[in-house]
């Protein structure tokens, strides 16, 4: 390594013998992923085709194996950071499962991905008043990859870190929303001012216990511990928002090299103790992840066999899902999976003619969902529906898939008082496929004598300032909103609360983009989140879900469905849900 080291970069003589390899076995993954994407036909002949049909890994396992070693090859696009109190993209947080541990996390288990499971605590957290007040005791024997054992109060440091909005950027900030006082905010843990109130809805009694305590009852709060952004942090270790360029392990990978060109390298964690994890099987002995790639790259590299694992959740292009459609033995490794994003039409109750029930219904008969469906690019990457429940949640509403109905729509346009129609703004992101869908949508409501003026607006602006503001939306005119949405738990109260509630709604940077206020639905959300157990809450949702779409005030049209196609050494194939893609803490590639 001397020798080697004297040929090399100032900048990389100072990196060590473990560092130098990690950086090599990126610089070869760059080489070969270049390779691949350079052209060629087919599937490379001499790397052995792991492969069980379609769909083995939705409720199963793909090519189950217990082997350990070799080189986990994933690719990636952009990477947001690697701080895991930085990051808000799923693909990242799935990576993050092979270096950040949480006191919950999502399963490992097929088939049952959106559930959690104990992580670095004991259990899933008890509640003894309805979701104000949470407590988790950590295990014994969970250690950073520096061998000291990881405490109480490296998990409140962690997530205290959230609250420093100045440095701490970009991440998610349920736990700022949950826990600060809004009186008195806490400033995060860098302020040194004398008078910066404490963080003081966290409490540490002893070593092995965190207790929260809520501004308001969340009993989905155990998902919001799932976060990365949820994780312990050492403070003797936190280089503020240079953190994310040597992040502290927790788990069985720890971060070995990272290079804005070439990606990053991750190798085992010798403090990790299997004992203590029931969740990942870490059986490569290293991971590297070529960042920075098009979905073309991508996808190219999963089919030449230079790479095992896609972790962006995007899923193959349309070009690929092409090549897909004439390839049998390409069909065995894809996995379909709906992605819980919802395409749907909001008509803000504040907007004239819309705060007539009867106006909104009068759109709602019009819609030909089979038709959005193509615009949205086939069955292959939209299924229609007409509920809002995405479909990987289990216990929604029945489908009724009803087909367009011109003469309910004329019904509704007279008990509304405009039987010969009206003129409405459609304001939509300024992208091409919303585009297509919001022109399709026009044409269906003007057959009715609706006339949609196609309002499109930066795509860069459009859900924080545009459609996400009320006062917008309101000054102009904003009829019906072409909007996507999805939640960041797989749980029916996180997917309905934002959308539905009328407690909700916010000035800027608003979800509930109708502004659905009706009393009937916020006296169902509160049973929902007052039930005693999961099937009553399940149930109680399944009411909400239901009375929010008979007040017409969203119309759901389709769901993203996107195609997962496994590496072809890829061993181990689970689809995580939550995250759209394969999980990289129990893949193998032997």
């Amino acid at each position: 390594m001397h020798t080697i080291g004297e040929r090399l970069p100032g900048w990389a003589r100072a990196w060590t013998p473990r560092r130098l390899l990690a950086a090599a076995a990126v610089a070869v993954l760059v080489l070969v992923v270049a390779i691949s994407c350079g052209g060629g036909a087919g599937s490379r002949a001499d790397v052995p085709v792991q492969a069980d049909g379609p769909d083995a890994g939705v409720a199963g396992v793909r090519a189950p194996s217990e082997e350990s070693g070799g080189t986990l090859r994933v690719v990636a696009g952009e990477i947001d950071s690697l701080d895991p109190q930085r990051s808000y993209l799923p693909g990242v947080w799935n990576l993050m499962r092979l270096y950040v541990r949480t006191l919950v996390t999502y399963s490992p288990q097929p088939g049952a991905t959106g559930e959690l499971v104990p992580d670095l605590a004991t259990d899933l957290g008890s509640t003894p008043d309805g979701g104000r007040t949470w407590t988790f005791t950590l295990r014994e024997g969970v250690r950073f990859e520096d061998g000291r054992p990881i405490t109480a109060q490296d998990v409140k440091y962690g997530i205290a870190r959230s609250f420093a909005s100045d440095v701490v950027v970009g991440g998610p900030t349920y736990v700022v929303d949950l826990l600060d006082d809004p009186a008195n905010p806490y400033p995060g843990p860098y302020s040194t001012a004398e008078d910066d109130p404490q963080l003081v809805s966290v409490e540490t009694p002893d070593d092995r216990t965190v207790v929260f305590r809520l501004r308001t009852p969340t009993p989905d709060f155990p998902y919001v511990m799932a976060l990365p952004s949820s994780s312990p942090v050492p403070a003797e270790a936190d280089t503020r928002g240079d953190y994310g360029r040597d992040p502290v392990s927790s788990g069985p990978y720890a971060v070995t090299s990272i290079d804005p060109e070439t990606g990053v390298v991750l190798d085992r964690n010798p403090q990790w103790d299997p004992a203590t994890d029931d969740v990942r099987t870490a059986l490569p002995d290293q991971v590297v992840v070529r960042t920075g790639l098009s979905g073309l790259e991508r996808d190219q590299a999963l089919l030449a066999g230079s790479a095992d694992i896609d972790v962006s959740g995007a899923g193959v292009q349309q070009a690929t899902t092409a090549r897909i459609a004439d390839d049998e033995q390409l069909r065995d490794r894809v996995d379909d999976v709906t992605t819980g994003a919802l395409r749907l039409l909001a008509l803000p109750t504040d907007v004239a003619p819309f705060d007539d029930p009867a106006c909104r219904a009068a759109v709602a008969a019009a819609i030909d969902r089979a038709a959005v469906q193509e615009l949205l690019g086939g069955a292959g990457d939209a299924v229609r529906t007409s509920q809002l429940w995405p479909r990987a949640l289990r216990g929604g509403p029945e489908e009724p898939d009803p087909a367009p109905d011109a003469a309910a729509a004329r019904e509704a346009l007279a008990a509304c008082g405009r039987p010969d129609g009206f003129s409405t703004v459609l304001a939509v992101a300024d992208a091409q496929t919303s585009l297509d869908v919001a022109q399709g949508i026009a044409g269906q409501l003007a057959a009715v004598g609706i006339q949609a003026e196609i309002r499109a607006l930066p795509a860069t602006s459009f859900y924080a300032t545009d459609v996400g503001s009320p006062d917008s939306v309101r000054d102009n005119g904003y009829g019906i909103v072409l909007v996507t949405w999805t939640a960041d738990f797989p749980t029916p109260g996180s997917f309905l609360v934002p959308l539905v509630d009328g407690r909700s709604v916010q000035p800027v940077g608003n979800t509930n983009y109708a502004r659905l206020t009706d009393p009937e639905v916020t006296a169902l959300v509160d049973a929902a989140l007052a039930a005693p157990d999961p099937e009553a809450a399940r149930a109680g949702w399944r009411e909400v879900a239901t009375a929010a779409r008979a007040t017409s005030a969203y119309v759901p049209l389709a769901e993203t469905r996107v195609q997962l196609v496994a590496g072809q050494r890829l061993r181990n194939g689970v689809v995580m849900q939550p995250y759209g893609g394969y999980d990289v803490a129990t893949a193998g590639v032997r």
